[in-house]
């Protein structure tokens, strides 16, 4: 198979879709890589190490685009990828269809087979891929927060609060929606800093999860709106890490639950990729990451993990490439019916959305990857 690794192009995005010893791999199995010359320079690894790894060099995205049967990415294609969409290209990449309507509407348009990492999925719920990205967006969250609590010179002032607290003065109160991988990283990062914590659940057995790893240091709530009505007037910190797989998030933080939130707060919804769960959040960029709403502070960057390309490139590579690779070796029609896991990472094939939460977000046809190779035949 011809696979290809382009450079990332959305903002302040340095990740890349896989590393050279990973693409040693691949053309040990005797596949053809294609990089796009820069695409490692953000994470310190240069051409010439693709190169010695065996990869083919392109310096165009286009050409590299063109010869590729399958595109490894980082993040979902940007409008001016789409002209390079083509009938059966495979795409493997975070993709969020669901609050992306255009995206999707382009890759059915295009008939293109995209395989979404957030929502490979394995039968007890989890999702491998996904997992280690929140991991970095949890811990990035209190530390992201605690910059922005900061009085500062961007016109946007924070409380001035410094997050621990000092000797004989308490520290801020932070609050998690959710006690997934998100919140409980999070949570980690926020105790350890010295706040006051709380997080917030629908799960029992998470919030029982979270009270057995840190005790009394983390206060838990259930989810609902008496106790968010409770803690948010004293919340410097607010860290949404509310998710569910393949479909918009729920709203859970309304306008007026916001305006209950001194001025000089900071809000971070961790899932704004998949439309956000907070309802004044909007996305944002690394280049210009904060806005004001109602004098609250509110953090929207779509790619939270980009800005540790290293360590998260690292993390990531090592559990896409085995997918990646059983596609490579096998083709997409015998990985996605042998592997239930990836054919829920199927979201678009032969015209149509084949995952059903992403067709109900977007409000497009959904069928079966069943369905439409029955079709087909």
């Amino acid at each position: 198979m011809n696979i290809g690794i382009p450079k990332e192009v959305k903002n302040h995005e340095y990740r890349v879709g896989m590393l050279p010893t990973h693409v040693q791999s691949f053309v040990h199995e005797g596949h053809n890589v294609f990089v796009e010359n820069g695409a490692g320079f953000g994470i310190g690894i240069a051409d010439a190490a693709y190169k010695q790894a065996g990869a083919t060099l392109m310096s165009s995205a286009d050409e590299l685009w063109g010869a590729s049967q399958m595109i490894i990415k980082v993040k979902e294609p940007t409008p001016e990828e789409y002209h390079r969409f083509k009938a059966n290209l495979i795409i493997c990449t975070f993709l969020h269809l669901a609050a992306d309507k255009r995206l999707t509407e382009q890759l059915c348009r295009d008939q293109v087979s995209a395989v979404a990492y957030e929502t490979i999925q394995l039968d007890d719920g989890t999702l491998p891929l996904l997992h280690p990205m929140s991991e970095a967006s949890g811990r990035l969250a209190p530390q992201i927060g605690a910059h922005h609590l900061e009085k500062n010179s961007y016109g946007r002032d924070g409380k001035g609060i410094l997050l621990g607290g000092l000797t004989g003065v308490g520290g801020g109160h932070v609050v998690i929606l959710g006690a997934g991988v998100v919140g409980k990283n999070a949570a980690k990062i926020a105790i350890g800093l010295g706040a006051r914590v709380t997080i917030l659940d629908v799960n029992l057995k998470k919030l029982a999860t979270i009270q057995d790893l840190f005790g009394s240091v983390c206060q838990t709530l259930v989810s609902q709106q008496s106790n968010l009505v409770q803690v948010l007037p004293t919340a410097d910190l607010l860290i949404s890490g509310v998710l569910v797989a393949g479909a918009k998030s729920p709203t859970v933080i309304t306008k007026e639950m916001i305006q209950l939130m001194s001025p000089g707060s900071v809000v971070i919804d961790v899932a704004i990729d998949q439309g956000g769960s907070i309802e004044t959040i909007q996305p944002t960029t690394h280049d210009n990451p904060i806005f004001l709403a109602h004098d609250v502070i509110h953090y929207g960057v779509t790619n939270i993990p980009g800005c540790v390309p290293t360590t998260t490139t690292q993390a990531l590579t090592s559990v896409t490439f085995p997918y990646a690779l059983q596609i490579a070796q096998h083709g997409l029609h015998y990985s996605i019916t042998n592997t239930p896991s990836l054919a829920r990472g199927l979201n678009t094939f032969g015209g149509f959305v084949t995952h059903p939460e992403v067709a109900a977000a977007t409000d497009q046809t959904y069928k079966s990857y069943q369905q439409i190779i029955t079709q087909q035949i």
